[in-house]
């Protein structure tokens, strides 16, 4: 695990690098990330080369986790797991849900990136509080960051090396060829950022010059690891319901994805779930694409909707399309950027930017948090996906608020996290369920199934939806 102290340490330049320059040594990386987020995990997918996982231990619980996790790593020669905020940060007073949580329950030694602009000696005060904080957090190695010249770093690793007894595995300098672009949530997605593939050879490169990729390795082979798993059945639930939903399917449903720099926000999992349940996903630009293909439903991620809305809106064929395909009975799921683009307008420096107008409100984007963290909710409205009483795990961050919330439907009451209004989220609207909230397929395993059966439906109904 590639962990820090706290947040904006380095430690995601730190891990894409790492994921890259293993992956330039021949060695298959499965990379993951803990906690909610989609931004991070593009670039680790993009250094690796195989697609980032994500273990949230509050959107499904440790057993689907620990289950999961196993399922993923099947066939990687290593996994690096990058952490969230900093090691301990935890919203319970016992620390459950943290990174060093995680890493006690995976069996999984840690790699602690300390940013050290302005500090020498206090480096090794600092790690010897991170090590002893909690009993059986195994911290073995340290990376230093922002390290100004040979003098600083010398001085810390002797300080780290009498007080704490702990190897310093890599030192990088100070250099703005190591900072990647962020807004307000982040780093940049990678797809939005035309110099990506450049930025990550520069980062593996520097990253292999300034550590000891040898010695990270040798923490890694001495890492006993996850003796065993508890047994639990819901990523077997998904598995298996899939299995049936495919061996019962005359002919694979064509579910369309809106994947492009706008939307970008899918975890893989979701997408291999619907795979799994029988669904043959399409990829619809929605840039280019000026009609839908002929799909039997419809999946609109999160990302950046309002960065891009004068681009989305000349595309008015393809918003055309879809609200026509709406109004027929399209299953539609949507989150967040999706729930954005299906409504009237997205309103931007004063100015109403045409969506898809399926959702009679517009978007106002505001330079605060509308909602950001996790969310619990409860499905008390009728919807074409959930069953009421069905209670869901998930997160959302969005800067954008509804214009007005009068006549919409709403499928879900929110008892933690902001949703839509600060009480409700998942606006209904025919075969239409868009919500701020995010989910994971771990956590909800009914979703691809239930997904997959309503394009079946629509299927067998023989409309096509394609405009």
């Amino acid at each position: 695990m590639i962990a820090a102290p706290q947040g904006r340490s380095g430690k995601t330049t730190v891990a894409i690098g790492l994921c890259a320059a293993l992956r330039q040594r021949g060695l298959k990386v499965k990379p993951f990330k803990k906690g909610p987020d989609y931004i991070d995990s593009s670039w680790l997918t993009a250094a690796s080369g195989i697609s980032c996982g994500n273990l949230d231990p509050f959107m499904f619980d440790l057993p689907t986790l620990m289950k999961g996790f196993q399922k993923a790593s099947n066939g990687a020669d290593i996994t690096v797991i990058e952490a969230s905020m900093g090691l301990y940060d935890s919203s319970c007073e016992d620390g459950q849900g943290s990174s060093a949580w995680l890493a006690r329950q995976l069996q999984t030694p840690i790699i602690l990136v300390v940013n050290c602009a302005r500090m020498t000696r206090s480096t090794a005060a600092m790690v010897r509080g991170y090590q002893d904080f909690e009993r059986g957090t195994h911290i073995a190695g340290v990376i230093l960051n922002n390290v100004g010249n040979a003098r600083h770093e010398s001085t810390i690793v002797k300080a780290l090396e009498h007080h704490c007894g702990i190897p310093v595995l890599g030192a990088l300098p100070r250099d703005v060829r190591l900072s990647i672009r962020e807004r307000h949530l982040g780093i940049v997605p990678l797809q939005e950022q035309a110099e990506a593939a450049a930025m990550i050879d520069r980062i593996s490169s520097i990253f292999m010059k300034h550590t000891d990729i040898d010695r990270i390795l040798d923490i890694a082979r001495e890492s006993v690891g996850l003796l065993r798993f508890a047994r639990n059945d819901s990523v077997e639930v998904v598995i298996a319901r899939s299995a049936a939903t495919k061996q019962s399917s005359v002919q694979l449903v064509n579910i369309g994805v809106l994947a492009d720099k706008a939307f970008t926000f899918y975890y893989p999992e979701n997408l291999e779930a619907l795979d799994q349940a029988g669904a043959c996903l399409v990829y619809i630009d929605s840039f280019k694409d000026n009609r839908l293909p002929e799909i039997d439903a419809l999946y609109i991620g999160g990302g950046f909707p309002e960065v891009y809305a004068e681009e989305l809106e000349a595309n008015a064929h393809l918003r055309q399309s879809i609200k026509a395909v709406v109004e027929s009975g399209l299953p539609v799921y949507a989150e967040c950027a999706g729930l954005m683009y299906l409504c009237n307008a997205i309103i931007k420096d004063g100015r109403a930017i045409s969506m898809c107008g399926v959702i009679k409100s517009s978007i106002i984007i505001e330079k605060k948090p509308q909602g950001h963290g996790y969310v619990m909710a409860e499905v008390t409205g009728d919807n074409a996906f959930f069953g009421k009483g069905s209670l869901l795990r998930g997160h959302e961050f969005h800067h954008s608020r509804l214009s007005t919330t009068e006549g919409l439907k709403f499928a879900y009451k929110v008892t933690r996290g902001h949703g839509v209004d600060g009480h409700n989220d998942g606006i209904v609207y025919k075969n239409v369920l868009a919500a701020y909230t995010h989910l994971h397929a771990w956590g909800v395993p009914d979703w691809a199934v239930n997904f997959v059966k309503l394009a079946a439906s629509r299927q067998r109904a023989g409309q096509k939806s394609s405009v």
